[in-house]
């Protein structure tokens, strides 16, 4: 059955449509990527009156991690580069990887017990499921994703897989927690 340009107008996105959708994912992917960003490099330098790297590392000890430096560094670094990844819309599925391994330890050591402040992890569970989002939908056409014809034409496949890989990993280090 064929469809002319009104058909796709109404069943189809228009460019408009497109573009504002883009334009969208743009400000959600730097608003929560650069947001994920800044906890990375409180935690690795103190950055944004952070607590820094010693800091950080008796804290993992705290809470049951072994290697409480090495847990920073790993915590640190997905948040940072995950986040720099999920702003800059580049290897996506892999940012949310990062970002999914780390917010699977964090809801694990905050708890679920209370959702809202100023113990509760509202915050966490929104910054997750917009994580979550951006990587099933992939970050639109201005990113550096958008240059890479791999990461077009397999988007579905890559995302649920760096989702599962985060998941994966984020809980095999739960495993590992006292």
């Amino acid at each position: 059955m064929a469809y002319d340009r009104r058909d796709r107008a109404i069943f189809g996105a228009t460019s408009a449509t497109t573009a504002t959708h883009d334009v969208g994912l743009l400000v959600l992917r730097l608003v929560v990527g650069l947001t994920m960003a800044a906890h990375g490099t409180q935690k690795l330098f103190g950055w944004f009156d952070g607590p820094g790297f010693t800091a950080t590392g008796k804290g993992f000890s705290m809470s049951g991690y072994p290697a409480g430096r090495a847990m920073a560094a790993i915590a640190g670094l997905s948040e940072t580069l995950g986040g720099l990844g999920l702003a800059l819309g580049f290897l996506t599925p892999l940012a949310g990887a990062a970002l999914t391994g780390t917010f699977v330890n964090i809801l694990a050591v905050r708890g679920l017990s209370t959702y809202f402040a100023p113990k509760g992890v509202e915050l966490e569970s929104v910054l997750f499921a917009a994580v979550i989002a951006l990587t099933l939908t992939g970050p639109g056409r201005f990113s550096v994703d958008h240059l890479l014809p791999v990461l077009r034409e397999s988007r579905p496949r890559y995302s649920v897989l760096g989702l599962v890989l985060g998941a994966v990993v984020g809980f095999v280090v739960l495993l590992i927690r006292d």
